[in-house]
């Protein structure tokens, strides 16, 4: 009652209660306090939430679809009780660190998470029980960014850290008849035991007598008192026994003291528990003498009503962290729930694997004086089987344990992007000699991450590099700061709020407990890096790597070369698509069509080892990030040397090499030789094969491990493995450099030694991005690409290179520029896509951290070089792999060698070369059956794939039944098998508008469902043409073969990251909906479209200029984590509620995890894409070595999504060089219920596999955009028709000789599949037993769940605004209306819905009335989202994320209250990335936007007064004015519109990215007109003090506007002062 009456407001913003519930509108929308049932004082701190019951017993809580569990208002969707089972996936293996000695990712991948986070604090240090209750009513308020297991009930994970509550334990001391306790040396420990009393009185009885035996005294034991009743089923499964432990400690002077023996500890008893029966069952969430953590496997509500002890006003704390979490995997461990016990973490650290390998490495090395020699008990420092925010948490703990302030800590964890930053350059040098000093010394734990801290003195919060998580900070009158990741989760007055902000990328606050101070980013950094002389260490003992010229003559003849380059593995393909690509243009070569050539190990010709790896990538769980755009957080510098003990300073630690780049020439490896103070020692690295094969690599192996281990104990700080020398010899074949560099990284590892050196690979056997990612990835810190290199000179030298560049067929180089460009261009480019598709932006986090899977080698080799990394189907042995090494070595001593190198066919066909799925005997066969409807036509077809070599995983398989045959005509017919069929997603753009619009309209004859792809929809595709004759349409002319009654409509409608097309119209007009994530030919990057595709009508769907390069960035604005997909997800439903939304994901180790989280996260289908999609364009490198095979991601999906409950709430959609009726039944019996078919498709409708799509040249019009091309267009509906018909009867076929009478019989069936007998060529050792394993089947037929109702949002507050009589009015008969309304954080996509009413009647632009609504509140993610013209919004408030997403029309306008207590032009009023794909419309905003403003808008106005880093990235028009400074990298990607800075202090020429748009004073008549028109609305609109003062010194202020401009409008009125235009007509319009 208490917090009630303090402040009434909460209940209306929590309203659960309120009239919307029972659907009922009020008069003017606005709520008023319901009354308080008789049970609320359970619940002081949720006084209206659902809890318990009138009778005092449990109530239950509503079920739904979705992330946040029951904190909005819901719909009840049914019960989704599933049988619990194992809690984790076939994929992972029980693994303990003691026994392993590196991180195995299979324990990695089972863990991802995201959360929503925010601490309170009272600057007086005033402990309270308000301020408990405002932690948990704000936890309470972002539920939505949790998640819930399949029972909707048991919570991912909730929790709070505060100040221990002495109030309260002495109270329970006198209870219990004891003396109160002294706080100073008195620890609490929160404790998680065994449920099993036997077990719980072990594990007791060794906490005793460890304890003891550490002269703790142990004052009792406290039983935590809880509600098991408000417990969800799977959570209640797992709970443990709640307990705290009070002891004394004794002899410790110091506060610090006490503490660090605490921490001893506990980690003596938890290493004692790795061997108990009992140990997977304890767990100390927190052992401390200042701080204690509630948390659990609980929803946020329901925390305060589980643990009475913070129902308890006893409870006092001055500061509380809260934490809800979203586990992308169902069932979470209760451990597991955050805050951790120095930390609470949203985000993901995306390097943990190589961060918990070097903490392994460092492990003997990290000494400390505090620890009085027993660093060895504290051992070790990481658990790979827990998160990853539990390892950050113990490396923090460590380092704060031993000496470092938190805030230290976090600045060598998590350092922000400091280079090249104008305001630590000029003004804080120090804080960048602090980061310097420790690049060498800690690997960045690298990832998204908004981490919040206490150690009890202080608390406080910081964000990752890449600033993508929010994080808003206010400060009230009484002196209480608030961090969360939302506004409005409390409902303050902002009549006491003095200022509000918020954290830019890798800023942090912090508060000082005990004085009271507050410390905002940089106080913080230059106190800290004052501690030490940093600088001075660094000029003592660094130095950096001296340049080096690159060889400027030939060192090797041409037919030594050839020789090289033959015993290497090298082809003509790869000098000739690759190197010489790269030397001559200083960029990766691009390709197109996917990879459909053998995975290596299926190959029957010889592969270097680098190709059985695969590149992992980012998606959902954590973001990708973007080299070409954001490069300035990223940085390819790597220190050469030994790294010293991270536990004490000094300069010695400095003593390191730097390098700018890991890519060494001759000269630069050299220098590192001669480096003394290194002691460099040079390693061959080659086996001998005179006796036998069989045993010589690996005794190879062993003896290059032991002279690395030698070499090092005697003191070298720098290896050399290399290849390199002077004549090769027959017998004595290199070993990969990539096995070598792991194997003695490994080893290193293995015996303590890792951090004592520095590994250099100088080898041969390196020419590709992918293969230096290898290298570094597997350890080593830099390479030089001798052959490589020696090849660029070769090339230039030659006479053909020579006369192509005299007759400009290609640009003129110098030798040494040609080795420029191969090495410090192309080479960085391609190493910082790779790094940047994880998500990582340091390549001292990428070194070693194996972000790697391996497809083909068998466990010998992956234990001996590669361990930790998964190998799902095993493979070639160390044996095995030697005999295809000396394939290569031995083309070098043929007596037939060929005097050219072979083309091995790899990426392009060609006769006798590597097998291609699309190869042209495949393409032809096609082409007759389809054009002549001939079924034996299609018979030869089909025989021709059974036949083929093994292409693909599927063709180790075939099919066995148990049961008899059935007649044909029992078979479900061919008209409902082509309903589960659908096309790719293939933008319009990047094919042609007749092969787009052909594939829509078979499709839509058959009732499958093609995909319009990125780029929108003409609407006149969405008629049913009525004026055919004679198969042509006057509506669409260009096409042939039509039907009356056809359209051309793309049932599927994708949503991707660049936006283009995407309007309100072309959402509600939508039968599903995409999100694509990731893209089969290149996942974790963004598409590109070359300018000459954008034809004037691509940009007209685009909402760009033509003949402009369109690039779509990675995934990362609004889809960087699983509740900011699940946000996404939630807009579209709000906006197209009848739209089912798929999600696109990619095939990876792990699939299932994140599946589970997408599942949780309301999607309706889930689509697993296989390596081998098709691509108009991407880098070679991405397309032949990122992603896998959909065999293995779909089982894992399909098993992890039934293990956790989840599979009947999706339908699982699968594609990737889909071919036949044998594939859809393979996919079928592994779990997928529709299949998708990409380039098959192209190909019936005319494709003849050209391979030039990205060149606008193809052959046949099906990829191009030239008229002429496009006339040659062959296809026409029939034929893909007469494909996916011949593909269905196939299909039907099959079941009838399985017995079967339709696909739902066989979905999920793996015991119809069994290994096909068929030889290899390099390895009889092929595991397939993981596709084949089985983990039931669903409780719904497949045909049920693919006709379930889209899920739903559930109650909303547009639904209750649309069913106001005054609103359905306005909105059918075109009227206008005012309306105004209360609003809360929990409301989400407000407008959205309106939105898609009004489109789906009228159309983006056809809507004549008008709504005027105002809001009053804090609004949720995606405020505004996809506004109209003629809805015109005011927000009175705050807003939090996405405002203005995707607008097309209206005006949008945000001001604070009038009664602010603080300056609004100072103060962040609206979140990061708003406006995202805005295309059209005017946004108003009287304060500061957050990171990311304006990104991808394509038409709308804008004005606000200040922004965050990266602003108008990736702008294709409109207009954006900023009236206060601005972060960093702005216009990086501005391809049009025009942009308006107030630089009022001369800071923003150094913030402004310079690689497309040029700056200007604002010159131009037409320009000033549109300046001042923009600043008059937004002064008029929002009351901007700033805009005002503009306006009437607009003589003074126009002279210090920035105008940005790009290309495309430098001859626009508005940017080119010169234009001619009567005056007359800018006056106009400016008014």
């Amino acid at each position: 009652m208490a917090l009630l009456a303090r402040t009434a407001s909460l209940s209306l913003f929590c309203r659960a209660l309120s009239d919307r519930d029972c659907g009922l509108p009020s008069a003017c929308c606005t709520y008023s306090l319901p009354s308080l049932p008789p049970h609320s004082y359970n619940n002081p701190a949720f006084p209206v939430f659902r809890g318990l019951g009138a009778h005092g017993k449990p109530q239950r809580r509503n079920k739904f679809f979705g992330s946040g569990c029951s904190f909005q208002r819901r719909k009840c969707f049914g019960s989704w009780k599933k049988a619990y089972s194992s809690v984790r996936c076939t994929l992972t293996d029980t693994a303990t660190w003691k026994n392993t000695q590196v991180v195995d990712l299979k324990d990695i991948l089972f863990e991802h998470d995201a959360c929503g986070v925010g601490f309170i604090a009272s600057l007086k240090s005033e402990p309270s029980h308000e301020l408990i209750e405002d932690a948990l009513t704000a936890l309470g308020c972002m539920e939505h960014r949790g998640g819930c297991s399949a029972d909707n009930d048991s919570g991912d994970g909730a929790g709070l850290m505060t100040r221990i509550p002495w109030e309260l334990f002495n109270s329970w001391f006198k209870e219990q008849g004891l003396a109160a306790p002294d706080a100073g040396t008195t620890g609490v420990g929160m404790v998680f035991l065994p449920k099993d009393e036997n077990l719980q009185v072990a594990a007791k009885s060794a906490i005793h007598e460890i304890f003891t035996k550490e002269g703790l005294e142990i004052l009792g034991w406290r039983r935590v008192p809880v509600s098991e009743a408000v417990v969800g089923h799977y959570a209640k499964i797992t709970m443990p026994s709640i307990q705290q432990i009070f002891v004394k400690v004794t002899g410790e002077k110091t506060i610090e003291d006490v503490e660090r023996e605490l921490y001893v500890s506990r980690r003596l008893v938890e290493r004692a528990a790795e061997s108990e029966a009992w140990g997977d069952d304890l767990y100390f969430c927190s052992l401390s003498s200042r701080t204690i953590v509630y948390k659990g496997m609980l929803r946020s509500e329901v925390l305060s009503q589980f643990y009475f002890d913070l129902q308890n006003q006893l409870f006092v704390s001055p500061f509380a962290i809260y934490h809800r979490r979203y586990s992308t995997n169902t069932t979470p461990r209760w451990p597991l729930a955050q805050p951790m016990r120095f930390l609470g973490h949203n985000g993901e650290i995306n390097t943990i694997q190589g961060n918990l390998n070097w903490m392994r490495s460092r492990e003997t090395s990290l000494k400390s004086s505090v620890w009085h020699g027993r660093e060895e008990e504290l051992r070790p420092f990481g658990n790979p089987t827990a998160s990853d925010s539990a390892n950050l948490d113990m490396a923090a703990e460590l380092l704060m344990r031993s000496g470092r302030s938190p805030e230290e800590t976090l600045m060598i964890l998590v350092p922000e992007a400091y280079k090249n930053h104008p305001t630590l350059t000029i003004k804080y040098p120090e804080v960048i000699d602090f980061y310097e000093y420790y690049k060498g010394q800690m690997e960045a734990w690298d990832g998204p991450a908004l981490l919040l801290f206490s150690d009890g003195r202080t608390v406080g919060a910081c964000l990752d590099r890449n600033g993508l998580r929010p994080a808003r900070f206010w400060r009230t009158k009484d002196d209480i700061l608030y961090v969360a990741s939302e506004v409005g989760v409390l409902g303050i007055d902002d009549a006491k709020v003095i200022s509000k902000g918020r954290l830019g990328p890798g800023m942090m606050i912090s508060v000082n407990l005990e004085t009271g101070e507050l410390f905002e980013n940089t106080e913080v950094k230059k106190r800290v890096a004052l501690s030490n002389p940093y600088r001075k260490w660094l000029d003592e003992t660094s130095r950096a790597l001296a340049k080096a010229r690159f060889e400027a003559s030939l060192s090797f003849e041409s037919d030594k070369l050839l020789k090289f380059q033959q015993a290497f593995g090298y082809s003509s393909e790869d000098i000739q698509l690759v190197i010489e690509s790269m030397a001559s243009q200083g960029k990766e070569p691009t390709f197109c069509m996917g990879d459909d050539a053998p995975h290596a190990v299926l190959s029957q010709k010889s592969h270097l080892l680098y190709d059985y790896f695969k590149q992992r990538f980012a998606q959902v769980t954590n973001p990708a990030i973007d080299p070409l755009r954001e490069g300035l957080v990223m940085s390819l510098e790597v220190n050469i040397g030994k790294r010293e003990n991270l536990l004490e300073v000094g300069p010695s630690n400095a003593a390191q090499v730097r390098l700018s780049s890991p890519v060494l020439n001759e000269g630069e490896l050299e220098n590192l030789r001669e480096d003394s103070a290194l002691n460099c020692v040079t390693l061959p690295v080659f086996f001998d094969i005179r006796k036998h094969i069989e045993g010589s690599l690996a005794k190879a192996l062993r003896e290059l491990c032991r002279a690395a281990d030698e070499a090092v104990r005697a003191g070298s700080q720098l290896l050399i493995l290399s290849d390199r020398t002077n004549e090769l010899e027959p017998t004595r074949p290199a070993i990969p450099i990539l096995l070598a560099v792991g194997a003695v990284h490994h080893h290193l590892i293995q015996n303590g030694l890792r951090m004592r050196v520095s590994i250099v690979a100088d080898t041969a056997q390196c020419f590709s991005t992918h293969h230096f990612a290898c290298l570094v990835g597997y350890g080593a810190s830099a390479v030089c690409p001798y052959l490589a290199l020696e090849t660029c000179r070769q090339w230039r030298l030659s006479t053909k290179s020579v006369n192509l560049m005299k007759n400009g067929k290609i640009p003129t180089v110098t030798i040494e520029q040609a080795q420029q460009n191969f090495c410090k261009v192309a080479v960085k480019a391609g190493l910082l896509k790779i790094l940047s598709k994880m998500g990582i932006s340091l390549l001292t986090s990428y070194c070693g951290a194996q972000i790697f899977e391996i497809y083909g080698l068998g466990k010998d080799v992956v234990d001996t070089a590669f361990r930790g990394s998964v190998s799902l189907i095993n493979g070639l042995t160390l044996d095995e792999l030697g005999r295809e090494c000396v394939s290569f070595w031995v083309k070098a001593f043929s007596e037939d060698t060929a005097k050219r190198l072979e083309n091995f066919g790899f990426i392009q066909f060609r006769q006798g070369g590597e097998y291609h799925g699309n190869n042209p005997e495949m393409s032809k066969l096609l082409h007759k059956a389809v054009r002549e409807r001939n079924e034996s036509a299609y018979a030869v077809y089909q025989q021709h794939l059974a036949t083929r070599p093994v292409n693909v995983l599927r063709d180790l398989l075939e099919f066995r039944s148990e049961k008899q045959p059935i007649p044909l005509s029992k078979v479900e017919p061919a008209n409902k098998i082509v309903e589960r069929f659908c096309t790719g997603g293939m933008s319009l753009g990047a094919i042609s508008r007749e092969t787009h619009e052909v594939i829509a309209v078979a499709m839509n004859r058959l009732g499958g469902k093609s995909n319009s792809g990125e780029g929108g929809e003409d609407p006149i595709r969405w008629r049913h043409l009525t004026d055919v004759v004679d198969g042509y349409s006057p509506t669409l002319p260009h096409l042939k073969g039509l039907q009356n009654g056809d359209t051309a409509t793309s049932a599927i409608k994708q949503v991707a990251s660049g936006r283009f097309g995407v309007t309100p119209t072309f959402l509600a007009n939508a039968k599903q909906l995409e999100i694509k994530i990731a893209q089969g030919a290149k996942p974790g990057e963004g598409g590109q479209l070359p300018g000459k595709k954008v034809s004037s009508y691509i940009a007209v769907l685009r909402n760009s200029k033509p003949g402009v390069p369109l690039i779509s960035p990675p995934p990362h604005h609004d889809i960087y984590s699983i509740e900011d997909l699940a946000q996404l997800i939630f807009d579209l439903h709000q906006v197209n509620p009848k739209a089912k939304v798929s999600v696109k994901l990619v095939s990876e180790a792990g699939i299932g995890t994140v599946a589970s989280g997408v599942a949780k996260a309301n999607a309706d289908i889930i689509q697993i894409s296989g390596h081998d999609g098709g691509t108009g364009a991407s880098p070679i490198s991405s397309i032949k070595h990122a992603g896998g095979p959909w065999e293995l991601g779909l089982t894992e999906s399909h098993q992890a999504l039934l293990r956790n409950g989840l599979r009947e709430r999706v339908v699982l959609r699968v594609d990737g060089g889909f071919k036949s009726g044998v594939d859809v039944l393979i996919a079928a019996a592994m779990g997928a219920d529709e299949y998708g078919f990409g380039s098959v498709a192209m190909i019936a409708t005319g494709c003849i596999m050209a391979r030039i799509c990205h060149t606008n040249n193809c052959p046949v019009g099906v990829a191009s955009q030239r008229e002429e091309l496009r006339a040659r267009f062959p296809g026409v509906p029939n034929d893909l028709v007469n494909y996916f018909l011949y593909v269905a009867e196939e299909v039907r076929g099959i079941l009838a000789e399985l017995g079967y009478e339709k696909l739902d019989d066989v979905i999920g069936r793996t015991e119809l599949l069994q290994p096909r007998k068929v030889p290899l060529m390099k390895t009889q050792h092929l595991d397939l037993s993981y596709m084949l394993s089985s983990a039931g089947l669903p409780k719904w037929s497949s045909t049920k769940i693919r006709q379930q109702e889209v899920h739903n949002n559930g109650p909303v507050l547009d639904d209750t605004i649309l069913v106001d009589p005054k609103v359905a009015e306005a909105i059918a008969e075109e009227k206008v209306v005012k309306k105004t309304v209360k609003i809360f954080n929990v409301d989400r996509a407000t407008c959205g819905r309106i939105a898609g009413v009004i489109a789906k009647k009228y159309g983006d632009t056809g809507f004549a009335g008008q709504l005027d609504i105002t809001f009053v509140g804090s609004a949720g993610q995606s405020f505004g989202c996809f506004l109209t013209p003629g809805m015109n919004i005011r927000l009175v408030g705050e807003a939090n994320d996405y405002v203005g997403k995707g607008m097309a029309g209206g005006e949008l306008v945000i001001v604070p209250a009038d009664t602010a207590g603080f300056v609004p032009e100072e103060a962040t009023i609206a979140g990061n990335t708003c406006l995202y794909g805005a295309t059209g419309g005017q946004f108003f905003a009287r304060g500061k936007a957050g990171e990311r403003f304006a990104v991808r808008n394509s038409l709308a106005e804008a004005v606000v007064e200040g922004t965050g880093d990266h602003c108008c990235e990736y702008m294709t028009g409109g207009c954006v004015i900023s009236l206060g400074k601005v972060g960093r990298n702005v216009g990086a990607g501005m391809t049009g519109g025009l942009a308006y800075f107030l630089d009022e202090d001369d800071t923003f020429v150094p913030k402004v990215n310079k690689e497309i748009v040029k700056l200007q004073r604002v010159l131009a008549p037409a320009g000033q007109l549109q300046l001042k028109r923009l600043i008059r609305a937004h002064t008029e609109k929002t009351g901007s003090a700033k805009g005002n003062e503009v306006l009437l010194s607009w003589e003074k202020f126009l002279p210090q506007f920035w105008q940005l401009v790009p290309p495309s409008e430098e001859d626009t009125p508005e940017a080119n002062y010169s234009y001619d235009q009567p005056i007359q007509e800018l006056v106009a319009q400016s008014t």
